[in-house]
């Protein structure tokens, strides 16, 4: 969802990938659906994995509870953004956590770009 944001609302301005530690290799029935709702069609996005991004310095790298994994991705800044795991909340739950991340990326994209 956060690079769904990212894109959204930094189009132009950066580029955005995301990856997980342990992917499932599907993108969650729920995030689909929420993501619907802001107008963004994840069915063209992919669980990916940390090895599955570019094997570049990024200028900034925002972990959201990777563990051990991430410092294996180079980044010039790092911020670790406390948000839960919404796989397995209901939907009202989950749209929480979606609006928490959308404001997180929004907040940086000003912060970065200014």
């Amino acid at each position: 969802m956060a690079e769904a944001f990212a894109r959204m609302h930094g189009r132009g301005l950066l580029e955005a990938y995301s990856a997980g530690s342990h992917p499932s290799g599907a993108i969650n029935k729920k995030a689909l659906s929420s993501m619907m709702e802001r107008g963004y069609d994840l069915a063209a996005h992919r669980s990916k994995s940390l090895r599955d991004v570019p094997d570049i310095e990024y200028d900034c790298a925002v972990t959201m509870g990777c563990g051990d994994a991430c410092p294996a991705v180079r980044a010039k800044e790092r911020r670790e953004w406390a948000v839960p795991d919404p796989k397995n909340m209901n939907m009202d739950d989950f749209n929480r956590v979606r609006d928490s991340i959308e404001k997180r990326v929004v907040a940086l994209i000003e912060e970065i770009t200014l």
